[in-house]
């Protein structure tokens, strides 16, 4: 038997009889200790070691548990055969994060603290912690906090004319997930085809084709979605974002809005109206919502803070109409809630000291202030190269580049200086590549020069 020598660290946090299970797995694992072989007592291992027999047995017991070892009574204990190859070196995975090399890898992209107001935010997840820990101890309604929806309710109202009681109002970790909940509520209602616009965004239509849906991209112009183009004498759903279509920046008349509204009802359908960033408007007060034009309870809501509070935060909604949300109240329980309960009630406390109202404000400010240093800088820099489509909103624009490079290439050049470019298919021409440049995350005062050296890297 090979001799048990581990080396214990007596000023670790971490227990003996973990140091010793550590041990003793790595070299079952490692084929120090051989499949059959048998392990010293409890009593012999521990007098050897110079610890406790509680010690020992704790270890032992740890192992057996996972399958490592196994007693025989009135025998010992013995290694079990693991069936393990030649190439399984150690048990311990390479570059596993011990005690105290905890770290974070540096962000991909330049980043712009200023854009929200973590004090606050912290206030308010401490009031979570420190006034409701019970609210914690259980898991969240699948439907989403009841005190978020409720300040949800309020602020949709009040700032995009959407008319919502709190009881219609799902929350979910982001459009994605909310998508899947809409896929499996229309799969009831029999509706299997889904219009979609044309460029679009793409992850959604995604979720509708692996849902089992039939597809149909409608072409998008200056004023949305062609209208003329949806199905009709068929129930069926379109999936818009009238205020901000993505990645076109194209804004729905509220003519063509009822006209809409009006095929939805006609041909008993349903809209999709994604309103992901519509309050980030600086010209002008933000466009109101297609749902609270809707008489006929013919619209889905879509909302989302990723793109007001910060990415991570992951906390999206929606407004479903009343047929909708007898379905969902029948499936609901059928799934857990995936965002996480301390951020949605730090989220309805936010809302609800007037923090959130605020920081739009600030972020519409700062952001116009951006997309003006960014124009200048594309005008300054590369008149004749690159002509950026100004929409006036949202957290990016589109550039359309005379260029013969691959939109990849110059997408890869832009985040080589930590901007992030992203390609855009639908908008590519013959030698004129379409890329979404977001702005927002670029600190003011660097935008001039982060843009002149990514002309730079384009035209050289």
């Amino acid at each position: 038997m090979k001799l048990i020598s581990p080396d214990f660290d007596n000023s670790s946090k971490t227990p003996l009889y973990i140091q010793l299970y550590n041990y003793l797995k790595g070299e079952i694992m490692a084929g120090g200790i051989s499949s059959g072989e048998k392990l010293p007592s409890l009593r012999k291992l521990a007098k050897d070691l110079s610890v406790s027999v509680t010690t020992a047995d704790l270890a032992y017991s740890q192992l057996t548990v996972e399958g490592y070892i196994y007693s025989v009574p009135q025998s010992g204990y013995y290694v079990s055969e693991l069936g393990l190859d030649d190439s399984h070196e150690s048990a311990q995975p390479k570059g596993i994060i011990g005690h105290g090399t905890f770290s974070i890898d540096p962000p991909a992209y330049r980043y712009d603290l200023s854009c929200f107001n973590f004090v606050k935010w912290k206030k308010c997840m401490a009031r979570v912690l420190n006034e409701y820990p019970e609210a914690l101890l259980y898991e969240s309604d699948p439907q989403g906090e009841e005190a978020l929806r409720c300040e949800i309710s309020r602020y949709v109202y009040s700032s995009r004319g959407v008319i919502a009681d709190p009881d219609q109002i799902v929350i979910g970790a982001g459009t994605q997930q909310l998508t899947s909940h809409l896929c499996r509520i229309m799969k009831r209602m029999s509706i299997g085809l889904v219009s979609t616009e044309d460029p679009g965004y793409l992850p959604v239509q995604n979720i509708f084709r692996d849902h089992g849906f039939s597809i149909t991209k409608i072409p998008v112009g200056q004023d949305g979605i062609d209208i003329n183009r949806l199905p009709t004498n068929l129930a069926s759903a379109v999936y818009v974002s009238p205020s901000n279509q993505f990645p076109t920046g194209s804004v729905m008349p509220v003519g063509r809005r009822y006209q809409l509204l009006q095929w939805a009802k006609e041909n008993q359908s349903y809209i999709l109206e994604d309103d992901y960033d519509s309050e980030l408007r600086y010209f002008g007060k933000p466009v109101p919502a297609l749902q609270g034009l809707d008489k006929h309870s013919r619209v889905v809501y879509l909302g989302s803070f990723s793109s007001t509070l910060f990415p991570a935060i992951k906390i999206s909604y929606m407004v479903l109409p009343e047929e909708m949300m007898h379905i969902w109240s029948d499936i609901k329980t059928d799934y857990t809630q995936t965002c996480s309960k301390t951020e949605q009630l730090t989220l309805a406390l936010f809302m609800a000291e007037g923090s959130y109202s605020t920081n739009i404000k600030k972020l519409r400010k700062l952001y116009s202030q951006k997309l003006q240093v960014a124009l200048n800088a594309f005008g300054k820099y590369a008149k004749g190269v690159v002509q950026p489509i100004n929409t006036q909103s949202g957290i990016n624009i589109i550039l359309k580049v005379r260029t013969r490079k691959d939109p990849a290439e110059l997408s890869a050049s832009a985040g080589e200086l930590g901007l992030n470019v992203i390609p855009t298919a639908g908008l590519t021409e013959q030698d004129t590549a379409a890329l979404i440049f977001y702005y927002n995350q670029i600190p003011l005062e660097e935008m001039d020069g982060c843009i002149k050296n990514m002309i730079n890297k384009w035209v050289e």
